[in-house]
């Protein structure tokens, strides 16, 4: 019986499982690990949306199944909140569809819309799902710079004159992570003009939204005018409400895209379950001070995360924006691959980052710090490199005196 299964064949090894192995190993014999590798928030929601889940778990009509495309309160309330933030008019029947997450949708609109042997751009190094959910479809990717510029545009001009077929989709996500790298309306509206002219469809993931540490807000890729021809967005509750395990994501923009996608779920799921449906209405519709709470969470993290890095050794570019720094190798370990140097992070100083090769071989020299600990932690976490890295010093210092 053949097991050389066609779409398995397609996906290389799972970076992250060697390290998260060695992560569960430590565990096991009592290490305390301090976790900065997954993006997994540690706090939890807001009181009234988790009050909102419970009262609504004990109704018992309401374990029944939902809707595959959310239910109509939901897809209103996150319609309401596209015009309370970005003024941008969504319809929430056709222009907007309930998610199980951003990954999921991610994923099966690209089995909606991709043909085997299509080509797909999408950054490099990005989000695991931007490339992948593409190649489980069939589709083959050409990279594009993921800092937005003009390498950014020089490339995409590259891709669609030497690539056959024509590029039929661009994926993007700003704040984006890994890089946590910003984007602009001007930035996007050049986007939008590429995509209208050349027949692209535009994907972006706005998960980030709201974790921006400067005065000026996120923008979203349906502020340009037209975007919605040639666009879709997604978002999620994962971060901006601190809901992650909840898996509860929308795509909203183009009506046909939407609708592909809408079709496509209506054969894999029945929707999530109604209370947290509900409960994520209650979320967007009702007070909105934890957004702001948890936007101040993380820029305190991650000042203290630079500062106590930066004295351990380590020189950590400070991001703008998202939950992650994305840092290259210390000096004093450049000769070691991300994968290398996360591996001895996790064994000599027991601290967890995400290989940077794991989001494309671009990632190659870096490493993602999720900030996902709180001050105290990510202080002993610098301890605990700035030990690590003086070995480096010291056995350098005694190589010199021989």
């Amino acid at each position: 019986m053949n097991t050389d299964f066609y779409r398995i064949r397609r996906l290389p090894p799972y970076v992250f499982a060697e390290v998260n192995a060695m992560k569960a190993e430590a565990r096991a014999r009592g290490e305390d690990i301090i976790d900065l590798g997954m993006g997994n928030p540690d706090s939890p929601p807001a009181q009234h949306v988790i009050d909102k889940l419970c009262e609504v778990a004990n109704d018992p009509t309401a374990h029944r199944y939902s809707a595959s495309k959310g239910i109509p309160g939901l897809r209103k309330a996150q319609a309401a909140y596209y015009k309370r933030r970005f003024d941008v008019d969504l319809d929430p029947d056709s222009e907007v569809v309930v998610t199980l997450g951003s990954k999921e949708g991610l994923a099966n609109l690209a089995q909606a819309i991709t043909a085997p042997g299509d080509v797909v751009l999408a950054p490099n190094p990005s989000y695991p799902i931007h490339t992948f959910g593409f190649i489980i479809a069939g589709a083959a990717i050409r990279s594009i710079p993921a800092q937005p510029g003009p390498q950014f545009f020089d490339r995409l001009k590259y891709s669609l004159a030497y690539s056959v077929p024509k590029p039929s989709v661009l994926v993007i996500g700003y704040p984006s992570n890994p890089t946590a790298y910003v984007a602009d309306l001007d930035f996007y509206t050049k986007v939008v003009e590429f995509a209208r002219e050349h027949e692209i469809w535009v994907i972006s993931d706005l998960a980030y939204a709201e974790l921006y540490y400067g005065d000026t807000p996120t923008p979203s890729l349906l502020q340009v005018p037209g975007a919605k021809e040639v666009a879709v967005e997604f978002t999620s509750m994962s971060k901006t409400y601190s809901m992650a395990g909840w898996r509860m994501g929308f795509a909203v923009g183009n009506e046909h895209l939407i609708s592909a996608l809408t079709r496509v779920k209506s054969y894999l799921d029945y929707g999530a379950f109604t209370p947290i449906q509900v409960a994520a209405t209650a979320a967007l519709n009702g007070p909105q001070d934890h957004i702001d709470e948890v936007r101040a969470l993380y820029k305190k993290r991650r000042d203290v995360m630079v500062e106590s890095f930066a004295r351990a050794g380590w020189n950590v570019p400070s991001p703008e924006a998202s939950m992650f720094a994305w840092a290259p190798i210390p000096e004093q370990c450049a000769h070691m691959s991300a994968m290398e140097f996360s591996k001895e992070l996790l064994q000599h100083a027991q601290v967890a980052v995400s290989p940077g090769v794991g989001f494309g071989e671009e990632g190659e020299g870096f490493v993602r710090i999720a900030l996902v600990e709180n001050e105290q932690r990510i202080r002993q976490a610098a301890r605990n490199i700035k030990k690590y890295l003086d070995g480096f010093r010291s056995n350098s210092a005694g190589a010199d005196a021989d």
